[in-house]
C-alpha cells in the first residue's frame, strides 16, 4: 500500500511539473486576403511556411481558418509562449522572409496582424 501511495505521489508531482499555464501565451491573429482566384496558391504557400514555423522555438500551435462565404479570406490563429521571440526572432526567420516575398504572387497585400492575451477560458 505504501508503494502504491508513493507511486501516486511521484506521478502527481511529475504531472504538475509538466503542466504549463497557457493563459500567458501570446495569441496572434493574422488575416490574409488573397488575389482573385489565388486561394489555393495561398493555402499551398501557407502550408509550406507552417511546416517550417512548427519547428521554431516557442511555437505552441496554429490553426488555419477559411471564410465559408469567401475563400479569399484566410485567418490564422497562432499561439506562442514567448511574445518577444515572436515579435523579433520569428519575424526575421529565413522561411518567413521568403514567404513575404513569394506571397506577392497570391496575396492581395500585407496581412492584418493583431496580438491578444487570454482573459478567461471556458470549457
Amino acid at each position: 500500500m505504501k508503494k502504491l501511495f508513493l507511486i501516486l505521489v511521484i506521478t502527481s508531482l511529475f504531472a504538475a511539473c509538466e503542466t504549463k499555464d497557457s493563459t500567458n501565451n501570446l495569441i496572434v491573429i493574422v488575416k490574409y486576403k488573397t488575389q482573385e482566384k489565388k486561394s489555393v496558391d495561398a493555402i499551398t504557400g501557407l502550408k509550406k511556411l507552417i511546416e517550417e514555423v512548427k519547428k521554431e522555438d516557442h511555437f505552441v500551435n496554429l490553426r488555419v481558418h477559411i471564410d465559408q462565404n469567401d475563400n479569399s479570406n484566410i485567418l490564422l490563429y497562432e499561439e506562442w509562449d514567448d511574445e518577444l521571440y515572436y515579435k523579433n526572432q520569428h519575424m526575421k526567420t529565413d522561411h518567413l522572409q521568403k514567404f513575404i516575398v513569394d506571397s506577392q504572387e497570391f496575396l492581395a497585400g500585407p496581412p492584418d496582424i493583431t496580438f491578444w492575451k487570454v482573459n478567461a477560458v471556458y470549457k
